[in-house]
């Protein structure tokens, strides 16, 4: 492995960077006990933290195993960081704007946990049964909390747009929505059109950016309940049930994922959203347009292990120089 060269000030900026959010953690009060740090301002900077400098000035993430692998991948972009400290461990054209297919769907979950009540009834409506290839079915009922998790578990188009429209009473203001959430969070290559990621040129977002929602995203628990499972028996109203088992192959088959979303479409391809963690280490991907439904699966694979290889030898270099 070859290490870079790097001065005793550049180091000790980087360490001192890599220890922020341990500090931050501690959440330091004032003289009167109470809490310093507004939890809302600290989940958006740490979600939205993205270093794209600091980890080639302690090594050269190029000589890491697995590096020459990652020019052969299909995927047209991705993203690949360190949670904890923001550190970019790999990204292609992860600033381009892309169509990003049911990706889409991470935000209509996100505005439907934060402005709905978990106990309230949906309806599947002539307005919303819109794309006809979903599980939902004119006239079924479901508790919204319900909904929410058929919608992430199967990637459902009309749940989404079920949900849009019992959250801000039609679409076009329940986007209006989305995209307000979205400048919050600094997303600036994006923007939403619909509430499922159906084709659409105006519906597009980058792969830096949907790490900073998914990261967003992730640091609230129910999302995270909801894209960690793997199967659930969803209730509907009328007493019946309907089966689900999540698209998303990572959650059985890679060591640590605990989520996130897939997406296709013809024109964004094959996406998907992956979380994972490892010895301490988490991990976020975003990868757009892969050639294959098992592609997006076997080349987030690729990314995530060699993304943990890096950390690995990150953390032993920083070690090495304290020492």
């Amino acid at each position: 492995m070859r290490i870079s060269t790097i001065g005793g000030s550049i180091f000790k900026q980087t360490l001192l960077l890599a220890l922020l959010p341990i500090v931050v953690s501690c959440h330091f009060g004032g003289s009167d006990g109470t809490s310093a740090v507004n939890p809302e301002q600290e989940r958006l900077t740490r979600s939205c933290t993205i270093d794209s400098l600091s980890l080639r000035t302690i090594l050269d993430p190029d000589s890491i195993e697995g590096w020459d692998h990652l020019n052969s991948l299909s995927a047209e972009a991705w993203m690949l960081i360190d949670d904890s400290t923001g550190m970019i461990i790999s990204q292609k054209y992860a600033n381009e704007p892309k169509f990003m297919a049911s990706l889409t769907k991470m935000m209509t979950c996100l505005l439907a946990l934060e402005n709905g009540n978990p106990t309230d009834t949906v309806n599947i409506t002539d307005d919303v049964f819109i794309t006809k290839d979903s599980r939902v079915r004119l006239g079924d009922g479901y508790l919204l909390d319900n909904l929410i998790y058929e919608m992430m578990l199967v990637s459902d188009n009309d749940a989404a747009y079920a949900l849009a429209k019992h959250i801000a009473g039609d679409t076009l203001k329940f986007c209006d929505m989305m995209n307000g959430k979205a400048a919050y969070l600094g997303m600036n290559s994006t923007h939403f059109s619909n509430p499922n990621g159906m084709p659409s040129p105006d519906n597009y977002s980058s792969a830096c950016d949907l790490v900073k929602l998914a990261r967003y995203c992730m640091r609230d628990s129910a999302f995270a309940a909801i894209v960690g499972t793997i199967e659930k028996d969803i209730p509907l109203t009328d007493g019946r049930h309907m089966p689900c088992l999540n698209t998303n192959a990572l959650l059985t088959n890679y060591e640590g994922c605990f989520g996130i979303k897939t997406g296709f479409t013809r024109q964004a391809g094959n996406c998907l959203a992956s979380a994972a963690t490892r010895d301490g280490v988490t991990l976020y991907l975003i990868l757009l347009n892969s050639r294959s439904m098992s592609s997006r699966f076997t080349e987030s694979s690729i990314l995530l292990d060699y993304g943990f290889r890096v950390m690995k030898a990150y953390k032993h270099t920083l070690l090495y120089e304290a020492s």
